[in-house]
């Protein structure tokens, strides 16, 4: 087995090293997948954000030996304390560290190797991680080394959906809306409808186009809705992974004024029909998973059913 140097920042050919375990790790256990580590997700949350908040990021990459093929097998990436503007002007500042991870479900003894990475690069500062719940093992490594689970009272846990494409209902949009992708769009009208939907929010034009040089990024299957009056009133990602024939929503976003119009689920639906036209045959979404949450609604509305959910562990800082 051999490792990275763990100082080494997130690159883009990360990334797609990281999205090609996703893609075999979702073959074998789509349940295990965790947190930000889906293929969509890994493309959305980098090219989102690598600009601004790009050095507070550090990874480690786990491979199997040249024998057994030298793929990756296993990795970890460390958000640490930054700060970072929202378009009100407020800035959010992040005073811990973070750490998402994935591991091939073969390579589970990884995960104390994790630990152990995220212990150094963190050092003496409050640490969180969210592990999926299917896998009681994993979760057992993390509380071995100090990690508790937090409250789920206040809803920040995250439910993976799922649902098949083979029967999709006809979206319906209110009369003068229609749909648009993307491709026919100017870069500021698209960026805008994802800060409208948002607000405050972290995103910008500058991170729409790192949204953009993502390898897995299509412009057609950026989804909107546009307004009578010329509004982009909603919008979605679909993330398409050809391997597995899955599509992905992230994000899912409605502008404040357009809101219980049925767009979204209008949007969902048309966007699921494109993609099985594609080549897809199944479709997940993520979403937080309290009851009463207004996205869990409206996902179970257009046929998602919960897949695997998470939890948030934490590790506080030495009194």
């Amino acid at each position: 087995m051999s490792a990275s140097q763990s100082s080494d920042l997130l690159t883009a050919e990360d990334v797609v090293l990281m999205q090609g375990l996703a893609q075999r790790v979702f073959a074998l256990r789509p349940d295990l997948i965790n947190p930000d580590a889906s293929y969509g997700e890994l493309a959305w949350i980098w090219g989102k954000g690598h600009a601004a908040i790009g050095d507070a990021w550090r990874r480690r990459l786990w491979f199997a030996d040249p024998d057994e093929g030298g793929g990756l097998v296993g990795w970890a990436w460390a958000t640490m304390p930054h700060q970072a503007r929202r378009t009100d002007g407020s800035v959010r500042t992040v005073g811990g560290a973070s750490v998402a991870f994935q591991v091939h479900p073969e390579r589970g003894e990884l995960v104390d190797e994790i630990i152990a990475w995220f212990e150094g690069v963190a050092g003496d500062l409050d640490r969180h991680v969210i592990v999926t719940t299917t896998d009681k093992e994993m979760s057992g490594q993390w509380a071995a080394a100090g990690y508790e689970a937090g409250s789920e009272a206040d809803g920040d846990w995250t439910r993976l959906n799922g649902r098949r494409l083979d029967d999709l209902a006809e979206p319906v949009l209110p009369e003068g809306y229609r749909f648009r992708t993307a491709a026919e769009l100017s870069a500021e009208v698209v960026a805008q409808a994802h800060i409208d939907a948002w607000h405050p929010s972290l995103y910008s034009l500058e991170a729409y186009e790192g949204v953009r040089k993502t390898t897995s990024y299509r412009p057609d299957l950026h989804f909107l809705v546009e307004a009578p009056d010329g509004t982009m009133a909603a919008s979605t990602i679909a993330w398409f992974d050809p391997a597995n024939r899955t599509g992905e929503f992230e994000p899912v976003g409605t502008h404040p004024l357009y809101r219980r119009k049925g767009l979204s689920t209008a949007m969902l639906l048309h966007g699921m029909r494109v993609l099985r036209d594609a080549g897809a045959e199944r479709m997940t979404v993520a979403c937080l998973g309290a009851p009463g949450n207004p996205a869990l609604g409206l996902y179970e509305g257009v046929g998602f059913r919960e897949i695997s959910r998470d939890i948030e562990l934490v590790k506080r800082r030495a009194a």
